[in-house]
């Protein structure tokens, strides 16, 4: 507790209220593992020995152990059914994965979910992420030393209650799937050995394919959160496992990543969550004996409702049935960079500029969304090469050499942030006649031409002679 206390106030940390990424960095420089100073500050705070820390985090789990078990047993989920009792019968002979560790923890969260339909769950960011924490501490206690376990549910709860803490709205990336993958991954980095900056980077890994994801619409249409909290298992065992087995490179600080999904929270809710209702709402699950008390006209309506809905949704898949390449030829041209949408469609558009210009080229300008311009360092060179040299995509030598190319040709460049969403604007300046293609981009490598010089039906025609892909 002394050393905790005094790395504590030396580093200017509150010993009472550590972010994740200080009692990392805590852990770090302690020499200890993430669960040992997780547990000091509980123990700072609450005045328990270990021994009684310990205790307490095990019985922390009681009541969501208790809905467990019904849920694996006799419970049954009008959105689940008794998916999770099927899949443990005969001793799990049902097996979703072939890993028996990572098998039981995602049935066991399922089974979480049916006792929580059933008889409640305590709450911690709210059930959904209660439900991967529960799951994940039982295959924890049946698998590892008593002690071990404990440490490893001390950090998942760590994480937990920080989400739990920047939860203010509806939305399932402070919830089940966000708050579940980085609890889980920090637990398991715990429980396998790794090291605390091993613990952060696994965090940052699950949490970045959970940033904006809505949970409430979802949770009231049958099946669906059987994906979102059974993957929170998933994905917090994926990242752990890179970041413990690989040297995967991961700079965002683990604060910076949670700030980002407590800052993105109600923005998903407010823009996000909607839409997902607008489709989802006529699949809502309903209790007849409530709508017993709704009025006939209001039932009518919702019916009339879901018929519209379901008819106008075929009618956008139809149109991107219609759109869509035949799979004997699915794939577009090859994209250095690593981003179709960052590199392909704006590096084509400049193609297409390059093909329109004609003399020697002076000066290229370049002007990007806020999105593209902030990943410059990975579309510049795309754009640069194609614009200046009439390179496609896929052509990794110039991409790696158009930097010092362009440069000892001594090309003036400008680039510039432009407010107007997916807009990709390339001008390219020459001694002869200059060109522009005002374009918005569409991913896959492909974008929308909006205006062109010489003109926007010589960019299209240039675009087809290049196989570029050009959509409305």
């Amino acid at each position: 507790m002394k050393k905790f206390l005094e790395a504590a106030k030396a580093n200017g940390f509150n010993p009472k209220a550590l972010t994740l990424g200080e009692t990392i960095d805590l852990a770090e420089e302690l020499g200890v593992s993430v669960g040992d100073v997780a547990l000091e500050e509980a123990r700072y705070r609450s005045g328990l020995s270990m021994d009684e820390a310990l205790d307490a985090v095990e019985g922390a789990f009681q009541h969501n152990l208790r809905a467990l078990e019904i849920g694996l047993t006799n419970g049954g989920s009008f959105l689940f059914d008794r998916c999770a009792a099927e899949l443990a019968e005969n001793d799990f002979a049902r097996k979703l994965f072939d890993d028996q560790f990572i098998n039981k923890a995602v049935v066991y969260t399922l089974a979480a979910q049916i006792g929580n339909h059933t008889v409640g769950l305590e709450p911690c960011a709210g059930t959904g992420d209660a439900c991967p924490y529960t799951g994940l501490f039982r295959i924890m206690t049946e698998t590892a030393e008593r002690e071990r376990a404990l440490r490893a549910a001390a950090v998942m709860l760590k994480v937990g209650t920080i989400f739990r803490s920047g939860k203010t709205t509806t939305g399932c990336n402070m919830e089940g799937f966000g708050a579940g993958s980085a609890a889980a991954a920090a637990a398991l980095a715990e429980l396998w050995g790794g090291s605390p900056a091993e613990a952060g980077r696994a965090v940052v890994l699950a949490l970045s394919p959970t940033i904006a994801v809505p949970c409430t619409p979802r949770v009231m249409v049958a099946g669906l959160c059987a994906t979102h909290i059974g993957t929170a298992i998933l994905n917090g065992a994926l990242a752990a496992r890179l970041a413990l087995l690989t040297g995967i490179p991961v700079h965002v600080p683990v604060d910076v990543m949670i700030a980002l999904a407590g800052a993105v929270h109600p923005l998903s809710a407010k823009y996000i969550v909607p839409t997902v209702i607008d489709y989802l709402q006529p699949f809502f699950k309903k209790n007849p004996e409530v709508e017993h008390y709704v009025a006939t006209g209001v039932r009518e309506g919702e019916r009339a409702a879901v018929n519209r809905k379901v008819r106008d949704a075929l009618l956008e898949a139809r149109q991107m049935a219609a759109g869509a390449n035949c799979i004997t030829k699915p794939f577009g041209e090859a994209v250095v960079g690593g981003s179709s949408q960052a590199v392909g469609s704006p590096t084509n558009a400049a193609r297409i500029a390059h093909r329109l210009a004609g003399g020697e080229i002076k000066r290229v300008k370049i002007e990007l969304y806020p999105e593209l311009f902030a990943r410059r360092g990975i579309n510049v060179p795309g754009i640069l090469m194609g614009a200046v040299f009439g390179s496609s995509t896929g052509d990794s030598r110039m991409y790696s050499e158009v930097m010092g190319r362009v440069l000892a040709g001594e090309i003036a460049v400008e680039i510039a942030e432009v407010e107007e969403p997916q807009l990709q604007r390339i001008t390219v300046e020459t001694t002869g006649n200059s060109s522009m293609v005002d374009s918005l981009n569409r991913g896959g490598g492909r974008l929308v031409i909006r205006d062109a010089l010489p003109s926007r039906d010589a960019a299209i025609f240039a675009a087809k002679e290049l196989g570029i892909v050009v959509v409305d």
